[in-house]
């Protein structure tokens, strides 16, 4: 009878259940995926998970004209992830990617192109991934830098299509609201824009200055950060390397920047004179950027003629004592600012000032010692009021 019972009651299995040892191993397999989450590409933008977003709906390499309109802004952000890829210049890849960006640059000039924030994300990226870069090291020797440097200019040969990016992100600034772009155009952005000044390439430069230019007149939140951060690159050049390639270019954006300056001048503006424009006199490579600098002085000058005896007084302070060519051209900057210069303030430079010229008339250089560059020194008016003919002046200045 307990047999029976016994008999009816389930023994309990020793082995594991097959069904249970296929989920244990199932269970660990999913866990890896995890991993690959993060290889994709910097700069893509996916909206809907890992299973679809802009790149998985429209395939890159899809022309503008094959498409429909409501998809064309898709079509947009993921040709922008498709530039970001880097590829090395001998590839075939590079092809596709001038393609695309000739079409991008096409698609935003029409007007067509509408800046919501993945674009701005996309566009801003795609310039980082391609424009910022590190420059090789400079074997040029700054000491033996003249002050017009006729070393020949050193060609970036992926221009052609540095040229595509620059274009389009001028193009992007120029349509871009500010408020809507402020996120990816902020202070990293432009340092990192500034840093390119210093390319061999003249035609990198001029592009920069273009871009620069609209971002300082476009990005009024930027303007501060922007003056302050060209202060610390001229800053380093003038105490530090005196190698710089970009000093004419900014001092050329500068030029224009000053002439807006509203009056009366700002105690920071005049700071910048001072401290950043009077001691790029001091280098020897002054040449290459002489007349921007000229300029951008002659600029405050307008704006304020009570600061010309301040100049001259720094023109004197950095005066040249060996180099010819350079006193040449602060002869000339000495002529133009004395034709802004009031009696008031020809004044109080005229001692200092004409023993200056005197030192002059003793150069065995006869462009220095020229006497009509010396005659004509002073204005007019001041030679007239003072009755100090060539024949006096230099009577004066010798014995004095």
């Amino acid at each position: 009878m307990l047999k029976q019972i016994l008999s009816k009651i389930p023994r309990k299995s020793s082995k594991p259940d097959p069904i249970d040892a296929t989920t244990v191993i199932d269970t660990g397999t999913n866990n890896n995926p995890v991993s690959n989450s993060g290889n994709g590409a910097p700069c893509s933008t996916t909206t809907n998970g890992g299973s679809g977003g802009v790149d998985a709906a429209v395939e890159p390499h899809i022309s503008f004209k094959d498409i429909s309109p409501l998809q064309k802004q898709n079509l947009f952000i993921s040709k922008l992830n498709f530039c970001c890829e880097i590829s090395d210049f001998s590839d075939a890849h590079l092809d596709l990617k001038r393609e695309a960006l000739v079409e991008l640059l096409d698609f935003v000039s029409s007007g067509s192109a509408k800046f919501t924030e993945p674009a701005i994300s996309a566009i801003c990226k795609m310039c980082a991934a391609n424009l910022f870069r590190v420059f090789p090291p400079k074997y040029r020797n700054s000491s033996n830098a003249t002050e017009t440097d006729d070393e020949e200019p050193m060609f970036d040969p992926a221009w052609s299509h540095l040229q595509l990016v620059y274009e389009l992100l001028l193009r992007f600034t120029s349509l871009v609201d500010a408020k809507a772009a402020k996120k990816q155009v902020d202070h990293s952005f432009v340092l990192r824009l500034l840093d390119l000044f210093d390319s061999d390439d003249p035609r990198e430069r001029d592009c920069l200055k273009s871009v620069l230019h609209r971002i300082y007149g476009k990005f009024m939140v930027l303007r501060p950060f922007i003056r302050k951060a060209v202060s610390n690159i001229i800053y380093r050049f003038v105490y530090e390397t005196e190698r710089h390639n970009g000093i004419a270019e900014l001092l050329e954006i500068f030029g224009s920047i000053i002439s807006g300056f509203a009056l009366p001048l700002k105690e920071e503006h005049k700071l910048f004179l001072w401290r950043a424009l009077m001691p790029l006199h001091k280098p020897k490579s002054v040449g290459i950027y002489h007349q921007q600098l000229a300029y951008c002085i002659v600029q405050f000058v307008d704006k304020d003629p009570k600061l010309t005896g301040e100049v001259i007084k720094g023109l004197l302070k950095y005066w040249p004592v060996t180099n010819s060519q350079k006193e040449l051209m602060f002869i000339s900057e000495v002529e133009e600012m004395l034709e802004m210069t009031s009696m008031d303030e020809f004044q109080k430079v005229m001692v200092p000032l004409f023993r200056r010229i005197g030192g002059c008339l003793n150069s065995s250089h006869y462009q220095v010692y020229n006497p009509p560059n010396l005659l004509f020194v002073a204005p007019y008016t001041v030679r007239n009021e003072l009755k100090l003919p060539f024949i006096s002046l230099r009577s004066w200045t010798a014995s004095s």
